[in-house]
């Protein structure tokens, strides 16, 4: 789990493209979907924790949930996953995100299955 701390916290909406520049790995469509959800999951999972406003093991499993989502759903190196997540959280503010994960989260558990 630790190698997705880093990567700080959607799916059905318009895709995203999110390159891996060194190799590059460019992710689009239903895998790009896939990053944007696992993004939401862990950006918000990290965020709520930090204030408190998870119960203790909440984080843990949404984190969980980020990790299958990215095992099931996009291809490449954890590596790869990693500085795709990056490119995203990059590019989408905060508040966005977990905007997103409020519109989104149940839809892309629907989409990207992790059982």
């Amino acid at each position: 789990m630790r190698r997705l701390l880093l990567c700080l916290a959607v799916c059905v909406a318009p895709p995203v493209l999110a390159a891996q520049e060194s190799a590059g790995k460019v992710y689009s469509g239903r895998e790009a979907s896939a990053l944007r959800c696992a993004n939401a999951m862990a950006f918000t999972a990290v965020a709520l924790d930090s204030v408190g406003a998870l119960a203790p093991g909440e984080k843990d499993v949404m984190l969980g949930v980020t990790i299958r989502i990215l095992e099931r759903h996009v291809s490449g190196t954890w590596e790869q996953k990693k500085q795709a997540l990056a490119v995203i959280r990059d590019r989408h503010d905060p508040q966005d995100t977990l905007d997103d994960f409020r519109r989104y989260a149940e839809s892309c558990l629907k989409e990207f299955p992790i059982n």
